[in-house]
């Protein structure tokens, strides 16, 4: 297993749209245990391809509080939301530090395919739901700090931006 670079934000690479996975592979189950070492290793609950610079719809997370229960989502779709809300703090493993409200889905309900590529559905809610649509945006190419202000955005992206520069001169 590889531990793998996670892009940060503002970078434009994390507004590409992932492509599906045409075939679950060694290649894939590879990627799967990199992604997964990442998150743990950043102490993340989700991580999509398209955060470590891989454009293809997969997905881990591990919401549980023992950190021994990975959840694999490769080409997944939401099939069902509830009609009510959350409002949550949320962060992210590519903007690293910073939290805000977004709102969500209370519920949903997922098709995906496991990493031996066997297709599963699963209600989810809670933390589980708001990291199963978080991550999913990734995938779509977009960020939760979209959800946010213009003003936030602008405050966000410049202390990313110092950030990544301080780090270079280090």
């Amino acid at each position: 297993m590889a531990k793998l670079h996670i892009l940060r934000y503002p970078d434009p690479r994390l507004h590409t749209v992932a492509k599906p996975v045409a075939e679950v592979d060694d290649r894939i189950r590879r990627l799967i245990d990199d992604m997964l070492e990442s998150m743990y290793d950043a102490d993340g609950v989700g991580l999509a391809a398209t955060q470590v610079d891989v454009h293809e719809r997969v997905i881990v997370i591990d919401t549980s509080d023992s950190r021994q229960d990975p959840r694999v989502l490769i080409n997944p779709e939401i099939i069902a939301r509830s009609a009510e809300m959350t409002f949550a703090d949320e962060g992210c493993l590519s903007v690293p530090l910073v939290y805000d409200k977004v709102q969500r889905n209370a519920q949903v309900t997922v098709r995906a395919l496991d990493r031996e590529g066997k297709s599963y559905e699963f209600e989810a809610d809670g933390l589980l739901a708001i990291c199963v649509q978080h991550e999913m945006d990734h995938l779509l190419g977009k960020v939760f700090v979209e959800y946010l202000s213009q003003l936030k955005r602008d405050r966000i992206k410049t202390k990313m931006l110092k950030k990544t520069r301080d780090e270079e001169r280090a």
